[in-house]
């Protein structure tokens, strides 16, 4: 059996009750096709870049998969066939990672800036080598001559 990565967008209108269900069903087909759920984690309801179907919003659920492509294969038939699933994407891994997913780490256990490395201030270029020094700004109204 392969391991794979699930995540599907539910509509914004459903309760977190109802996307729960829906969880559960899939993974009776998972578990129906031979496969095991591991890591289910609901990412909650975020807003998305696009309206999808007229949604601006979204409920997003990430579910870890151990099962044979047939069983995979079945889920996103059905999420496909449903009106409460707005999107879906599987992808398979070599391995599921330990400990909370990306989504779910808190913005300090990712650094200042995330992942993205350190800032950089905005003098840290250095001198403009290709042009004289201008001098000292001055700041001045730019209605001072129009009178």
């Amino acid at each position: 059996m392969a391991l794979y990565e699930h995540v599907f967008l539910a509509r914004q209108d459903l309760s977190p009750q109802q996307v729960e269900a829906l969880v559960e069903q899939y993974k009776g087909v998972i578990e129906a096709g031979g496969g095991t759920v591991g890591r289910v984690e609901s990412w909650g309801q975020k807003s998305l870049a696009y309206r999808i179907q007229k949604n601006r919003k979204a409920y997003f659920t990430l579910m870890d998969i151990d099962a044979p492509a047939d069983a995979v294969k079945e889920v996103e038939r059905q999420m496909g066939l449903s009106e409460d699933i707005l999107r879906f994407m599987t992808i398979r891994v070599d391995a599921h990672e330990e400990g909370p997913s990306a989504m779910m780490q808190r913005r300090d256990d990712r650094g200042e800036r995330g992942d993205r490395g350190p800032r950089r201030d905005r003098d840290d270029r250095g001198p403009r080598r290709d042009r004289d020094d201008r001098g000292p700004r001055r700041d001045r109204d730019f209605n001072e001559g129009a009178e």
